[in-house]
């Protein structure tokens, strides 16, 4: 017998769903890129009010340079300027593999307090064969023109100094603009492989 609020189906044969589901978007892949970008109505990009939360999923962005930092930035006017205001904050913990140091901080190098650069959402990772980022990035209601963006970041990376690191983020962008696009990139260099999936959640 299952329970149910509101027309919602909240247990089912033991099964618990809060309700929504991931519908698939887009899928980008990166071969030696600059940027990644997803603009709202540009090669089957959804990034309006369809839906009220986007999802952000990324596999093994590796950097073609040593010691890069994996950002964003977003727009409001299709791409043409990623330069909205972001207030963030951010926090890691990590563990070295030869054991020599481990430590959960917060990370004051890498929040944003009023700025329209790019936000850093993974640091210094390595370049070797062995070493790149995974992750997610949830973007609330991008296209409401009364409250600000409010985003979340989860991430693993392994860093060009042989270091297992978790890096979690979170802030908002200070606009009441609809955002319509988003652009990814390393801070030096491009991004090297890796692919990163759009979903909405409905």
């Amino acid at each position: 017998m299952g329970l149910i609020s509101n027309g919602t189906t909240i247990f089912d044969a033991g099964a618990m769903s809060l309700g929504g589901s991931l519908v698939f978007i887009k899928k980008l892949t990166a071969s030696s890129s600059a940027t990644l970008s997803f603009v709202d109505g540009a090669s089957g990009v959804v990034l309006d009010d369809t839906y009220k939360e986007y999802y952000f999923t990324f596999n093994n962005m590796h950097p073609a340079t040593n010691d890069a930092d994996f950002q964003f930035n977003i727009s409001v006017d299709g791409g043409s300027n990623y330069n909205v205001t972001k207030t963030s904050t951010m926090f890691r913990a990590y563990h070295r593999e030869n054991d020599g140091g481990a430590a959960l901080e917060y990370d004051a190098g890498f929040d944003l307090a009023q700025s329209t650069a790019f936000q850093s959402i993974v640091q210094e990772i390595g370049n070797e064969n062995d070493e790149c980022a995974s992750g997610t990035l949830h973007l609330f209601n991008p296209s409401s023109t009364t409250f600000v963006k409010h985003f979340t970041s989860t991430f693993n990376m392994t860093l060009h100094w042989d270091v297992q690191m978790a890096m979690y983020g979170a802030g908002y962008g200070n606009t009441t603009s609809a955002v319509d696009a988003i652009q990814f990139k390393m801070n030096t260099g491009n991004i090297d492989a890796g692919d990163i999936c759009l979903y909405g959640i409905a």
